[in-house]
């Protein structure tokens, strides 16, 4: 992932240091594992631990020894073992490289799942302020981008922390799948191995052991994390679309904060453009990306292959990165959005009062007309309204047959804003318990 959509806190899980400390938890903790069971002498668990502990692992140094075992693993315990001395002879016994390599992925993966919550929950704080903020600012809704009903800015706001509510447990529900440890040997039999290992080295690193590891453990749980990481940027571009709608120049309700020197336009000097929410439209499509071929990576031949291995050491950082840094950027475009109550009420109006028709349709039902004479009434007058900038409610009391089932003052009363908006605070009181 390149350096632009990074942030530091989640590039450092993924870096070869922090990889090869894991693995060195993972054959250290085995080790002690071991030796409380008589596999191999205390004395030499120890050391393994102490020795370990104490090394600097040299990154440059594993890749040489790579460069000749072409073997990754056994490069990193070819280093350890000059780390460690002698006793390094009981590192690894009756393991598999599987073992070290899906079980320090599982770390990782929920290292990365708690820093992808800490940005949700600050997506959710801003959206919260902020909807409280403009909780009764009224503004019109739309649907297919044409004027709707009207609604709040703080619904569109209660609408989108709903949401990201909904994303935060689903991230919860995936790391929870994601965080299992396979220390069970080749094919996963655990012929080599004692159970009670992988018991003792799961607990140690906050995982569960796997049910049935087969070698590898099962891609589907790896799958279900990849998605869900694409469902929640989905969610981060829905709410980027919205912000990105509401900036154009026609509409102007809402905008990115434009701060101090910063320049929209390398030829125009005017220009204020919505790029931060241009970009994370961007980020979401490259994190969406990442779910496919961890899908496809659920089929293995038979106990195990490796054709996975080189998807997830592109997907685990570039998607867990990106939707990192994504979530931060877009809670700090809610913080600092530039709202426009004013435009808002204007565009609201702009149609002469349009979106009070459904109530004047529901009233000519309910003074006796049919709805298909009902709609044919309201629409003829609207028509005007669109067509040639008509005062709807005027047309309505000037129309005869309106006015023959609602009276002219029983129309005005329908064109009242509260109206549409009785309910905010049901509304709030179900998204955030409170009104």
């Amino acid at each position: 992932m390149i350096p632009r959509y990074s942030r530091p806190e989640m590039v450092a899980i993924w870096e070869p240091a922090t990889r090869f400390r894991i693995w060195f938890e993972i054959e250290a903790h085995a080790a002690n594992a071991m030796a409380e069971i008589g596999m191999i002498p205390k004395d030499a668990a120890k050391v393994i631990w102490d020795k370990g502990s104490a090394a600097t692992f040299d990154v440059a140094r594993i890749d040489e020894i790579e460069a000749v075992t072409k073997h990754d693993v056994i490069a990193f315990l070819t280093h350890l073992a000059e780390n460690v001395g002698p006793e390094a002879r009981f590192v690894h016994q009756g393991m598999t490289s599987s073992d070290v390599l899906d079980t320090c992925l599982s770390v990782q993966l929920v290292r990365a799942a708690n820093l992808l919550e800490a940005g949700i929950v600050r997506v959710l704080d801003a959206l919260e302020k902020r909807a409280f903020e403009y909780k009764t600012t009224p503004t019109i809704g739309r649907s297919h981008g044409i004027h709707a009903e009207p609604t709040t800015f703080g619904i569109k706001l209660a609408f989108a922390h709903a949401e990201f509510a909904r994303n935060r447990a689903r991230l919860v529900s995936a790391r929870s799948e994601i965080a299992t440890c396979a220390i069970s040997g080749a094919v996963g039999t655990f012929a080599n191995i004692d159970p009670r290992i992988e018991e003792f080295v799961a607990g140690k690193l906050g995982l569960v052991p796997e049910p049935v590891s087969t070698q590898v453990i099962p891609r589907d749980r790896h799958a279900m994390f990849f998605a869900t990481l694409g469902v929640i940027a989905s969610s981060v571009e829905r709410l980027a679309i919205e912000i990105r709608h509401l900036q154009r120049t026609e509409v102007l309700e809402a905008e990115e904060f434009f701060s101090p020197g910063q320049k929209g336009s390398s030829a125009m000097p005017h220009k204020r453009n919505p790029v931060l929410t241009e970009n994370l439209t961007g980020l979401a499509r490259m994190v969406r990306a990442y779910a496919m071929p961890a899908m496809e990576n659920v089929a293995l031949w038979h106990e195990r292959d490796i054709s996975h291995s080189s998807v997830e050491r592109m997907i685990g950082p570039d998607a867990t990165i990106t939707l990192d840094f994504a979530l931060n950027r877009l809670a700090g475009v809610i913080e600092k959005l530039v709202v426009y109550p004013e435009n808002m009420k204007k565009n609201l109006d702009r149609l002469g009062g349009l979106h009070n028709s459904q109530r004047v349709l529901l009233a000519l039902t309910q003074a006796g007309a049919s709805r298909e004479e009902s709609y044919a009434m309201v629409q003829r007058n609207a028509m005007k309204t669109w067509e040639h900038g008509a005062d709807f409610l005027a047309e309505l009391k000037a129309d005869k047959d309106v006015t023959a089932r609602v009276p002219a003052k029983d129309l005005e009363a329908m064109f009242d804003l509260g109206y549409h908006l009785k309910h905010v605070d049901t509304i709030f009181t179900r998204v955030f318990g409170r009104a």
